[in-house]
């Protein structure tokens, strides 16, 4: 048996998970795909998550899941992107009944911002990092020397009137026909906000369109060093695997 930790990464398409090796980061073995199904109620998820880990028998580590939500103490309490029904569902407590394992929820983004922080973009980098993933809507995580203060949800600062992720996700460059020139526009004001807010020492830029970063993150005029995530898909497996063996510890 294998106590490496395991990472689910729950997204509305698609589950993905595979163990993970901490120290290096990276997937100990090649990840499985299981499709989202289209009813995505936790009861429904939690069978995924066990036909999921039925394909590594050898597996008994920890288990970490990203959720497209706040998380608090393993209880989701937000549910904008997925069914109803999360909204106040103990996700530690269904999941470790479930699957008979040690089971711990964070937010998706909070994985992906504890996995540039310990193996990406931001590794070594001390002081204030604010990670953002540009999709469809605008994931945050904030960390002050690698530790992460969960939850922030930045992308939905008010910003003239509007959520800002409404103007400056990529969901938003998508549906209005921008040019990466335009929505640079849109990325400079938002940036410029989470700046006068925080003064951060770094920004790391993820989600899917960050591997076109060379497109708009020279166009923006910001005091702050703004680079692009490393992680890239795998980001949020391996947060949650990460965030599952500091929390299994507790």
């Amino acid at each position: 048996m294998s106590d490496l930790p395991f990472g689910i990464d729950f997204g509305g398409t698609g589950i993905k998970g595979a163990p993970i090796n901490l120290e290096t980061g990276e997937f100990a073995q090649e990840r499985v795909r299981i499709r989202t199904p289209a009813k995505s109620v936790p009861d429904a998820i939690a069978k995924i998550f066990v036909e999921l880990l039925g394909h590594f028998p050898d597996s008994s580590g920890p288990v970490g899941v990203t959720v497209p939500g706040i998380v608090q103490h393993g209880v989701v309490r937000s549910a904008a992107n997925i069914d109803k029904s999360w909204k106040g569902t103990d996700a530690d407590r269904l999941f470790t009944e479930a699957t008979g394992r040690d089971v711990h929820v964070v937010n998706d983004a909070d994985a992906a911002g504890l996995a540039e922080a310990r193996y990406g973009a931001a590794k070594g980098h001390g002081g204030l990092v604010i990670v953002t993933t540009l999709g469809t809507g605008i994931g945050s995580a904030l960390l002050y020397d690698g530790v992460l203060v969960p939850n922030t949800e930045l992308g939905h600062l008010e910003i003239d009137g509007k959520d800002a992720e409404s103007r400056a996700a990529n969901s938003a460059r998508e549906r209005d026909d921008l040019s990466f020139k335009e929505w640079a526009k849109r990325l400079q004001k938002y940036y410029r906000t989470l700046e006068r807010l925080f003064s951060p020492d770094l920004f790391v830029v993820g989600g899917g369109i960050s591997k076109e970063s060379d497109k708009f993150l020279p166009l923006l005029d910001l005091d702050t060093e703004i680079v692009p995530a490393t992680l890239l898909n795998t980001a949020g497996a391996v947060g949650a695997a990460l965030y599952a063996v500091e929390h299994s510890q507790d």
